[in-house]
């Protein structure tokens, strides 16, 4: 265990966490709402406030965690949130019921991502995702459950084959990941049942 590790987490554990927890839910049953959070916590770099909040919510010692090889390139992320947590790591994105990725560095392949099975569904992996910004990349035109008629979906530094990654991960529902997109103190919920009907400038 490195000092590192021991970096702080929530002043108060549980109810930032059950604020974090409230946001979260809100921003995969409301796709493409930008949800704003101020975490006071101190991750290890690279791994940011935002998306370390949310795993510091959404991680328990039941589950087991994947983080890319961008942000396992400094192992005290990977200890930082089984410290705080108690979940245990796998090297696996396969094996995992979430994982941390950072899209402006490392390649975003879907399928390589726990799918869940017809049987358990619910198996499937929530991948937190770094950004630049969730507020002005190229529009998207999200549709679906939580959408009124449609909203747009602006995150910055998607690969250029996102949208038919994302209509494969569509097609498979029940089955497929939700993601979380995390830059600066906000989040953006992209849940598998959500349809990108129009790729815009």
């Amino acid at each position: 265990m490195t000092a590192t590790a021991l970096e702080r987490g929530f002043d108060n554990p549980v109810l930032q966490s059950q604020l974090v927890f409230r946001r979260a839910l809100q921003a995969l049953s409301q796709p493409g709402i930008v949800i704003g959070i101020a975490p006071t916590l101190i991750p290890p770099p690279p791994l940011e406030r935002t998306a370390a909040a949310l795993g510091l919510t959404l991680l328990d010692f039941e589950v087991r965690f994947h983080v890319s090889s961008t942000l396992g390139a400094n192992p005290a992320v990977a200890e930082f949130l089984k410290f705080h947590t108690g979940a245990q790591q796998t090297t696996t994105a396969a094996a995992a019921a979430f994982s941390f990725m950072d899209v402006r560095a490392d390649d975003m392949s879907l399928a390589d991502f726990a799918q869940g099975t017809l049987e358990y569904p619910d198996r499937s992996a929530t991948v937190i995702v770094q950004c630049r910004s969730v507020t002005d990349g190229p529009a998207l035109t999200i549709a679906g459950p939580g959408i009124k008629k449609h909203a747009s979906l602006r995150i910055a530094g998607l690969p250029a084959d996102f949208v038919t990654q994302w209509a494969l991960n569509r097609a498979a529902f029940p089955l497929g990941v939700d993601i979380l997109f995390a830059s600066g103190d906000a989040f953006v919920g992209l849940p598998r049942s959500t349809r990108i009907v129009e790729a815009g400038a």
